[in-house]
């Protein structure tokens, strides 16, 4: 019989608003906090801009070895990327062809299945209609003749 006491107890806490000190110190974490996180934005941007300011001479000196050798490691970065892309992509065809073969039915062998009996059915008709285009052109052939 205690514990639905406490648990009155607990929520009559729960809806009661925070004492203001306790208002007053997330005021304080979030000034604090927010401040320091803005000095140190401001610290990285004159650093940068500092830095910046300090190599674009040699940048400009050696910027005919450096362009060139820039552009042969983005395309040497986009071919590791691409190769592995391709890699990814046919270790997960050759697995969906593996679960289809083996009859495991991987996601999108229904519309496969369907596909295959159009066409088995198209090339059918084909079939038919070649012949009956060949046994039209065997008997119009000889009774022109």
């Amino acid at each position: 019989m205690a514990e639905p006491h406490y648990y009155q107890q607990l929520q009559h806490l729960h809806d009661q608003p925070p004492p203001r000190s306790h208002q007053l110190v997330k005021a304080a974490t979030a000034v604090t906090a927010g401040g320091s996180l803005l000095v140190l934005s401001a610290l990285t941007l004159a650093a940068t801009v500092i830095g910046l300011t300090l190599v674009t001479p040699l940048l400009v000196i050696f910027s005919p070895v450096l362009v060139p050798a820039a552009i042969a490691v983005c395309l040497l970065a986009g071919g590791f990327v691409a190769s592995g892309g391709f890699g990814m992509a046919a270790v997960g065809v050759l697995a969906w062809i593996y679960r289809y073969v083996t009859g495991q039915q991987p996601l999108g062998a229904e519309q496969l299945e369907q596909a295959k009996m159009k066409l088995a059915g198209k090339a059918r008709e084909m079939k038919e209609k070649a012949e009956q285009y060949a046994h039209q052109q065997q008997h119009g052939g000889q009774t022109g003749s």
